[in-house]
């Protein structure tokens, strides 16, 4: 089992920054793919970014890519979404989620473990 608490959302100006974070229960984190998704009002949750247990293998959507950055702390429990030039299409709750695999998903349905998410609000 993985409780998993996520951290950092917040109010942003476009083009500001924030660095959301997602503290993981449990001693056996280090082997878990951790992903972060986002849901926009009257949206579908969709996938970010996701990385795999060792931080060796990263995967990112699109709209996001070249933007945001995972990355993972095994020793803290901790993985991280850094967001950088922020946009308003960008405002969604953010959810990080995890599953004991070693190889990475975009699906949502294949994470077996969910925060309870952060709000993260780009203004214009």
């Amino acid at each position: 089992q993985v409780q998993l608490v996520e951290s950092g959302g917040g109010l942003v100006q476009a083009g500001g920054s924030l660095k959301l974070s997602c503290a993981a229960s449990g001693r056996t984190f280090s082997s878990y793919l951790m992903g972060w998704f986002r849901q926009a009002p009257g949206k579908e949750r969709e996938f970010v970014a996701a990385i795999t247990w060792n931080g060796g293998t990263t995967y990112y959507a699109g709209s996001v890519k070249g933007r945001f950055t995972i990355s993972r702390d095994n020793a803290k429990n901790t993985a991280y979404l850094h967001m950088n030039s922020l946009k308003p299409e960008d405002t969604a709750v953010y959810y990080c989620a995890a599953v004991l695999r070693t190889w990475g998903t975009t699906k949502d349905y294949e994470y077996d473990y969910w925060g309870q998410g952060t709000q993260v609000t780009v203004s214009s």
